[in-house]
């Protein structure tokens, strides 16, 4: 097989980011958004609302093409990558034995992270301390999720659409989950031919993440201005009081997602043999980018080349589960969207029984997984959740102003679960001599 160059030639843009401290510049524009939208936000009244809106568009615009960049080259770089990773690796047994289990181990860690936040938004009852909010962009977050919601198919329609028919169609629609079984059959494929009959194709692939690593690379450089615009935009919009009466939900989340990451470190110390402080010493970076950008997506690329240089993962492992779980493990977002949940059917009154709950958890799984890791659309999969137990869409409303921030934090954690599982099928794999890979 076509043998993958150096990762650092894929990863020289991002690494440049981070050594001139873009997540510093994110936060300085998160905080100059957040004032700048109190100034024209309802709370100060500076000037019409009318012109707040007029303002807001024009401010918002580079948030809007750094989204629509990412989302552009997320489905290309996602295919790319977990193509290569399976056709390109070197011990492809030893792969088919991962993916094997990766499955199954994603399966159950989502179930946990849904737990831990379906707990800690029992116990805290988040829903007790704020006021219902309402507003126009609560309002059409809603119908958006209601149109979905209208078109899903049945259960076991979904079950068998699953493999695409069409692959064109799948990209076209934004399947994720069926555009990675997709990929994974093709690249299994690819191992089953001779080589000299894949190698073109794998050379293509090469240069098609390397040209998505140039798009990122332009997304990246507007990251600050698009985080100032967004965050102003939404604040200007529902004021800063309104967001204020939503602290308790957002430490709530913020909770349950420092407890999810100190789950990792425990599997990490003691079934993957790391100690914890170097763990977050040779991620430290990753992770603040991925908080910056909101995106599991976006940082893949640089998600391997820590693996690879700084944590002494195998290329098979990193370039076939990085890719993979930034759609399938998104356990920040399962358990975000839990506690929202509880907390929308806290304020409306609503009492959730045990069925309820655990309604709750397994509809969170199902919608979690194949969850666009793009910014913003952990708010869109979350109506599946409310439909699916019956909350009102409208709930969204509640929490539309705070998501940005929250989505932050949870592609963060999400970037930490895969970087963890990939330390985890590495060091079993060598473990066992690469013979196979067992979960302790």
């Amino acid at each position: 097989m076509v043998q993958f160059r150096p990762i650092k030639l894929l990863n020289h843009y991002l690494q440049s980011l981070v050594e001139s401290k873009l997540w510093v510049k994110v936060l300085t524009g998160m905080f100059l958004g957040i004032g700048f939208g109190v100034l024209l936000g309802p709370d100060v009244g500076l000037i019409s609302q009318d012109k707040v809106e007029l303002i807001t568009s024009w401010t918002a615009l580079p948030g809007n093409v750094f989204l629509r960049l990412v989302q552009m080259i997320m489905i290309p770089l996602v295919v790319s990558s977990i193509i290569q990773g399976i056709a390109g690796g070197d011990n492809a047994e030893q792969l088919k034995t991962v993916g094997a289990r990766i499955g199954i181990y994603f399966l159950v860690t989502t179930a946990v992270a849904i737990a831990i936040g379906v707990l800690i938004a029992l116990v805290v009852k988040p829903g007790n301390f704020a006021s219902m909010v309402t507003d126009d962009v609560g309002a059409q977050t809603s119908a958006m999720v209601a149109d979905q919601l209208a078109s899903e198919r049945s259960l076991p329609s979904r079950i068998t659409n699953l493999l695409p028919s069409n692959p064109l169609q799948a990209i076209l629609g934004g399947e994720m989950l069926s555009i990675v079984i997709f990929s994974i059959v093709i690249g299994i494929a690819l191992t089953n031919i001779r080589q000299e009959a894949a190698n073109p194709l794998v050379g293509v692939l090469f240069a098609t993440q390397e040209v998505c690593m140039t798009v990122i690379k332009w997304a990246m450089k507007i990251a600050p201005f698009a985080v100032f615009g967004l965050i102003s935009q939404i604040i200007a919009r529902v004021g800063f009081g309104a967001l204020l009466s939503l602290g308790v939900y957002v430490l709530t989340v913020i909770v349950g997602l420092l407890i999810l990451l100190a789950l990792y470190l425990i599997i990490l110390k003691f079934f993957a043999g790391m100690a914890p402080r170097m763990f977050l010493r040779e991620t430290k970076d990753l992770l603040l980018l991925a908080f910056s950008v909101a995106s599991s997506a976006a940082v893949m690329p640089m998600s391997m080349k820590t693996l690879e240089e700084r944590l002494d993962v195998e290329p098979s492992i990193s370039r076939f589960i990085i890719p993979i779980g930034a759609t399938v493990n998104m356990n920040g977002t399962a358990l975000y969207q839990a506690v929202a949940t509880i907390f929308i059917a806290q304020v409306y009154g609503i009492e959730l029984t045990t069925a309820h709950i655990l309604l709750i958890v397994t509809t969170t799984v199902a919608a979690s997984i194949g969850t666009p890791s793009s910014p913003g659309a952990g708010i869109v999969i979350l109506g599946t959740v409310l439909s699916g137990v019956g909350i009102p869409l409208e709930g969204i409303a509640m929490i539309i102003g705070v998501d940005s921030f929250l989505g932050m934090c949870r592609a963060a954690v999400n970037v930490a679960g895969d970087m963890t599982a990939s330390v985890l099928f590495d060091r079993v794999a060598k473990r066992n001599g690469a013979k196979s890979v067992t979960l302790p």
